[in-house]
């Protein structure tokens, strides 16, 4: 047993550590509001509208590089990511904030792409800015982003709905951002990179944000829980079970896996289900669904948006229990979903 004066967040974890502080935030919330724990707080608003916040921290050498990523694309990714945690309730994104600490010897060229970058996903999406916040930064860049959309209350999609039985699905292939993200720190610029390589770079550079997936999603009843892929499904759906009080168990042969992929770790000896099931930032949606109507779900979202609703496992009723199976055989991975406070988590 650890001396409890000695211990240190590495030691609890990012799921410890917000278990630890949270409950005396939590029990006194009103009936009606959802604060920490969801993708969104969700706070009344107008009639049976409500409110979604969302906000994120991205920081230089532990979220991004920034001697690694072209500005625009670090402006279009620091928006997109925010706009994911909207998507994944169910709702449509409206207004932002964003605040940044800049080192004072930043380019005001770089600084003008990193806007652009954020305006062409801001334009396309209709979210406008509308403020934040400055200040230096001695060291690295530092990004915070504030997002806030709107949702009908009996639309919202919480990660507390799974029921055992339920089928887990997601709406897009696992493991790309993380490929991408091996070859852009791997590379050494000695070799050209193919066009299957620089397609998982896109991949973790510009994540699309699956909104109107999610605003289809969430007026399906057959839904019951949902939330975005950012630290990879090994993580994400512990939080679904913590949420829903269940188990998870996952069949690796039907994770979604791009041909890109497939083809990368056979040609630098990766693990191809490792890749897929703990590596983030694919953004894609994670979500439940009453195995009655996964059939006549799965046909209707094929027709909307011309791909596939992929089932990838069950929820259990053992409570914290996360099982993954190859050919009904259980497999235990090395690698796990991404900590930010765990020392074993690389970024």
């Amino acid at each position: 047993m650890k001396n409890k004066s000695k211990l240190k967040i590495a030691d609890l974890g990012e799921f410890g550590f917000i278990s630890w502080f949270s409950p005396a935030f939590t029990k006194n919330l009103p009936p009606q509001l959802t604060g920490i724990g969801d993708d969104c707080a969700v706070i009344p608003w107008r009639g049976t509208k409500r409110l979604l916040v969302t906000t994120d921290l991205l920081i230089d050498g532990v979220h991004f590089l920034k001697d690694k990523i072209l500005p625009a694309d670090l402006g279009y990714k620091s928006l997109a990511v925010n706009l994911s945690d909207i998507a994944a309730m169910g709702g449509t994104p409206r207004w932002a904030f964003l605040s940044a600490a800049i080192p004072p010897e930043t380019e005001m060229t770089w600084l003008k792409a990193f806007f652009s970058g954020w305006r062409h996903l801001s334009s396309r999406t209709e979210v406008y800015l509308l403020g934040g916040d400055t200040t230096r930064s001695h060291n690295n860049l530092v990004i915070n982003v504030v997002v806030l959309g709107e949702a009908q209350e009996k639309l919202i999609k919480y990660r507390s709905g799974a029921r055992p039985g339920d089928l887990v699905a997601v709406t897009g292939n696992l493991g790309d951002s993380e490929g991408g993200l091996r070859l852009i720190l791997q590379n050494s610029r000695k070799h050209q990179l193919t066009s299957r390589e620089k397609y998982l770079i896109r991949r973790h550079y510009l994540p699309r944000p699956q909104l109107e997936e999610g605003q289809f999603l969430a007026h399906q009843p057959e839904v019951r829980a949902m939330m975005d892929i950012s630290d990879g499904i090994d993580s994400d759906l512990r939080r679904i079970m913590e949420s829903s009080g269940c188990g998870v168990k996952i069949n690796l042969e039907n994770l979604p896996v791009s041909p890109a992929l497939r083809h990368c770790c056979r040609k630098y000896g990766w693990n191809l289900e490792e890749v897929a099931a703990a590596g983030g930032e694919d953004y894609c949606l994670l979500l439940t669904v009453n195995p009655k109507n996964f059939s006549t779900l799965a046909a209707r979202f094929y027709r909307r948006f011309g791909r596939r609703l992929r089932a990838i496992g069950t929820i259990t009723a053992n409570r914290g229990k996360l099982v993954y199976l190859k050919e009904n055989r259980l497999v235990k991975l090395k690698k796990t979903g991404y900590d930010h406070f765990s020392l074993r988590s690389k970024p």
